[in-house]
Parts: C-alpha cells; sequence; structure tokens
C-alpha cells in the first residue's frame, strides 16, 4: 500500500491523481502496467508539455504573412536549373563519402497502412508493381545498387547504415519481415531498428486520458520524435561508432525516393550545411502541402493554412510562385547537427496539436468511443529543427523523378497504390527512353539491380524497341517478388 500513497502523492503534485481512480478493482498484474505506464511518463515534463501545446493551439489559425520571406535564391539549387557538369561533380562526391563509410540512411517507418486497408507496417506494402516489391525492398536493393556505384567510381567498398524507426505495433513485423527475407541482401549488421516514442493523450483541462482502467491513452510523438528516439536508444551513439558524417532522412511511403541520393548528399557535404530538405514546385497556389520559408529569419514549413490565399498566389518576375518550396519529407543532416539536436535543442522542439477522438474510460470504468473531439493529442515534426542550423540549404528536384506519395486506398484518386505504381512506370519508361531505347505502352518497370537512377543502361535498351508491359530484371531479383 505504501507504493501506492507514494505514486499518489507523485501525481497528486502534477494533478494527475486520477489516473489512480480505478486501482481498488484492478489486479495485480494490471496495477503493474499502470505503475509501468505511470513511470514511462516524465510527471515533471508533463505540465511542461501540456502549456506549451496549448499555447500552439491558440496559434493555429494565426496567418504569417507579414513575417514571410522566401528562400533566398543562394540557398536553394533546382536539379532543372543546374548544369549536368555540377550535378556530376556533387555525384561524384557523395559517392566517395558513401565508399568511406561515411553515410546513413534514416527512414521513418512507424506507421501501419491503416489507409491502405492494410493491417501491416506500411512498408511492407506491395502497390502491384510487375516485381511485386515491396516499399521495404525496393529502398534495400537501391542501397545495394548505390554501394556498387560508389565502389565502381571510387575502388572502396563502403556500406550505408540504414536506421529504421518504427513504433511499438510495428517494430516486431518490421524485425520478422527483414529477417524472413534475409534483410534484402544487406548486411544485419548494418541494418537498425528502433522505436518511436509516444505521449500521453490530455483531456481540456490538462488531465491525461485513461485508455482503460489500468492504461494511459497515449499516441506516437510524431516523426520529430526520431531525437529524442535516436538519442536514447543509442543510434547516435551508433553513428559516432561507426564514423559516420551524414545522414539522409525520409519518409517510408515515397516510391520515388532515392535513397541516400548522392547528388543530395555531395551538394550538401560541398555547402558545409548542417541541414538541407529537398522539395519539390508547387504545382499550384492552392496545393495543400506545407512550404520551406523564412519566418521571423529563421528556416521553417509553414502549413499552407497558415498563409493567406493571397501570399499563396504572390509570383516572382519569372511568373513562378514566390513560396513554390513545397515539403517532401526528405531532409539532410550532419551527425554533428543530430547530437547537438539530440542533446540539447531536442527540449525546444515545438510541439503541434490536435484535437482528436479518443476513447476513454468513464467515472463508472466503462471504455467509450466518443462522436466529437473530447481531447488532444501532441506530436514533434521533423522539420521544426530547422531553425537550429547554422547552414541551411535546399535542393528542389523534379516532382516525377522523386516525389510520389503513398498515403490512400485507390477509392481516393491520388496519393494511392495506382498513382505510385503510374509514377514509377512513368518515370522508368523516361529512363530507357532517355537510353536510346523506344517503349510502348506504359508498364515499365527497371530493377534497382540495373539502375539506381537511370544510369548504364545505355548497353542494354540503346537501339532496342520494348512492348509494354516491359520489365529489365537482373539475375539477383527474386523470382516471385516478396515472401
Amino acid at each position: 500500500m505504501t507504493d501506492y500513497l507514494a505514486l499518489h502523492a507523485r501525481l497528486a503534485q502534477v494533478g494527475q491523481e486520477h489516473l489512480l481512480k480505478f486501482w481498488p478493482d484492478i489486479t495485480a498484474d494490471e496495477r503493474a502496467d499502470l505503475v509501468r505506464d505511470i513511470e514511462e511518463l516524465n510527471l515533471d515534463e508533463i505540465k511542461l508539455y501540456f502549456d506549451r501545446a496549448t499555447v500552439s493551439l491558440n496559434e493555429n489559425g494565426i496567418k504569417l504573412d507579414d513575417r514571410l520571406q522566401p528562400i533566398p535564391e543562394g540557398k536553394v539549387i533546382s536539379i532543372a536549373r543546374t548544369s549536368p557538369e555540377r550535378l556530376s561533380a556533387y555525384r561524384s562526391e557523395g559517392l566517395r563519402h558513401i565508399s568511406n563509410g561515411h553515410v546513413a540512411v534514416l527512414l521513418m517507418a512507424g506507421g501501419q497502412g491503416t489507409r491502405l486497408g492494410f493491417d501491416q507496417p506500411k512498408g511492407m506494402y506491395d502497390v502491384g508493381l510487375q516485381s511485386h516489391k515491396t516499399l521495404f525492398r525496393i529502398q534495400a536493393e537501391r542501397i545495394l545498387k548505390l554501394q556498387e556505384l560508389a565502389e565502381e567510381m571510387h575502388s572502396k567498398r563502403g556500406n550505408i547504415m540504414w536506421y529504421i524507426m518504427t513504433s511499438e505495433h510495428t517494430v516486431q513485423p518490421t524485425y520478422d519481415y527483414f529477417v524472413a527475407n534475409n534483410f534484402f541482401g544487406l548486411e544485419p549488421n548494418n541494418v537498425l531498428l528502433f522505436e518511436q516514442g509516444s505521449l500521453p493523450c490530455f483531456e481540456y483541462d490538462g488531465r491525461i486520458i485513461l485508455d482503460e482502467k489500468h492504461r494511459v491513452a497515449r499516441a506516437p510523438d510524431g516523426n520529430g520524435g526520431i531525437y529524442r528516439a535516436m538519442l536514447r536508444q543509442g543510434v547516435l551513439e551508433d553513428m559516432q561508432q561507426r564514423g559516420i558524417l551524414y545522414l539522409h532522412a525520409h519518409s517510408v511511403d515515397n516510391i520515388l525516393i532515392k535513397v541516400a541520393d548522392p547528388v543530395f548528399i555531395g551538394f550538401c557535404a560541398q555547402e558545409k550545411a548542417d541541414c538541407a530538405a529537398k522539395v519539390v514546385e508547387k504545382s499550384h497556389p492552392n496545393e495543400a502541402v506545407g512550404v520551406v520559408a523564412i519566418v521571423d529569419g529563421k528556416y521553417q514549413v509553414v502549413e499552407y493554412s497558415e498563409i493567406s490565399a493571397k501570399t499563396a498566389e504572390m509570383r516572382n518576375s519569372d511568373g513562378r510562385l514566390t513560396f513554390s518550396a513545397g515539403n517532401i519529407c526528405n531532409h539532410f543532416f550532419t551527425a554533428d547537427f543530430l547530437q547537438r539536436i539530440g542533446k540539447t535543442y531536442e527540449r525546444e522542439l515545438k510541439l503541434h496539436v490536435a484535437k482528436k477522438k479518443i476513447p476513454f474510460v468513464d467515472n463508472a470504468g466503462k471504455r467509450l468511443t466518443p462522436e466529437k473531439p473530447n481531447g488532444i493529442k501532441i506530436e514533434k515534426f521533423v522539420f521544426d529543427v530547422f531553425e537550429f542550423a547554422q547552414k541551411f540549404v535546399a535542393m528542389e528536384v523534379p516532382r516525377d523523378e522523386e516525389f510520389s506519395a503513398l498515403k490512400n486506398a485507390d477509392a481516393a484518386g491520388k496519393d494511392c497504390p495506382s498513382t505510385a505504381r503510374a509514377d514509377l512506370h512513368r518515370l522508368h519508361k523516361k529512363y530507357i527512353e532517355s537510353a536510346g531505347g523506344i517503349v510502348h505502352g506504359d508498364v515499365c518497370e527497371i530493377s534497382p539491380f540495373i539502375s539506381y537512377a537511370g544510369e548504364n543502361l545505355a548497353s542494354l535498351v540503346e537501339g532496342k524497341s520494348f512492348t509494354s508491359p516491359v520489365y529489365l530484371r537482373h539475375s539477383r531479383d527474386p523470382l516471385h517478388g516478396h515472401l
């Protein structure tokens, strides 16, 4: 009973003693679960988190127009408007760092494919390519190919370290899937899974919600949770031990992702940037994407709801949108910058708040799902570290070559399996035709083992005619797609 009294006293100090209200009704095992949940909460931080979060809630909807500036021209490079010679030099530099073992990839893969009608980690999803390769397999094979390209150019074999951020729901199925597929040919030692943290859900008055009589309601802390998770779970230490200098971070659901893109890494390294973002040009003023911009002298991603229509429609003298740098969750960090974030600035990250319908236990101990929002979930966003960078740069990439998100089921008609598949087919057809081949029809897939980004295809396709469906596969490709 003393444990209960001590715990009650601690919770009472921060106004959360209601978490123990069902203590007499629950079993010894359930009490152990509840105590563990409470101990995982940083009680000293809880009130601070709620207070900081609700300040940001009150700021939602405030327009930032008067405080906003676009990225200065000298801080952004456009792939489409840069000479092939410069891009080639960046690529060589990036491949040199890969061959020296200085590059890691951080994959944000905590989400399940719920909106796709898929109850597994989203990285295990098959969009219906001829190869039936999943997102995880495609990205693993791009890493393998890149290691080969780096060795060919610089005569030195270096490994790309792959850090994969999962969530409590996806960590085990992700690990089991990698084991079942022999890590797709990667060295298991060079693939490290770690788990995203969570934050408690609050009622509007700051009281933490009980999900069950013996469980605290929690939600993932957002993709900005990577910084705390990397510190707590030894990823920053692992990077240091391996001598990693640069990290490419991206989300799992972009089928066109250039994993550990050597052009991006080479550009950022030459610019001596400690933080960078890839962006795509907004397709139209009202496109619902955040834009990378400067607010009060600091870089940040501004949500489309934070800019008035008038500002969104502003154009430069060349006719391009003034605020055009669409954010696609594709970032570069130096290892030193990540150490600074983890140890110092992580505690200062903005907290973003969403009013949600959160299941809760009523006074009678019955679990209910409300029909309207009854509380708040708090998230951190990965891009909120931009403001702490000493040097930030951006790279504008062609959307058709680098960005096709997988968010929705096909019924939505956009950002869905059909559009992801069509975008990859279109890009691979372009690669073959740029290398001197002809493709009749639209279904076209090139194995990453054949080409990472359209390179070295001429000897295979030049002067040849192909009829859809086209699949350029390698002897290393699995005959039946994935397991």
